[in-house]
């Protein structure tokens, strides 16, 4: 018989990506509405929030490894976020599309490259 683990985990609270640029990552994370709730510009670490969820952005040096993957933010409106991204001049990899499998989404890269999704889950038709 097999031990089952419950898991209590509900939510990505938090994800970590490293930066080359501090200031040019906090300024696209504050673009999309996130607040910085722990270091800055200067710091080596800081932490961006917007509701229950945070970005933490480390100093550091991107290697040539495959990118791993991407984060998926649920938002309201996929379309406001979309049009807001636009409009600070940001390219991105698709426009809002709804998904077969239940989401209204789009995918951007941030400044150093690592995929966001921004979705919202759709109404079955």
């Amino acid at each position: 018989m097999e031990n089952k683990v419950t898991s209590h985990l509900s939510r990505i609270d938090a994800i970590t990506f490293v930066t080359g640029d501090m200031a040019r990552s906090i300024a696209f994370y504050q673009m999309l509405g996130m607040e910085v709730r722990y270091g800055g510009e200067a710091s080596r670490f800081t932490c961006l929030s917007a509701g229950y969820c945070h970005v933490n952005l480390l100093r550091g040096e991107r290697d040539s490894r495959e990118l791993w993957g991407r984060v998926i933010f649920f938002v309201e409106d996929v379309d406001a976020v979309y049009k807001q991204v636009i409009d600070a001049g940001y390219a991105t990899e698709t426009q809002p599309n709804n998904g077969s499998w239940g989401e209204r989404y789009f995918h951007v890269r941030d400044p150093d490259g690592h995929e966001l999704s921004f979705a919202k889950p759709t109404t079955a038709t």
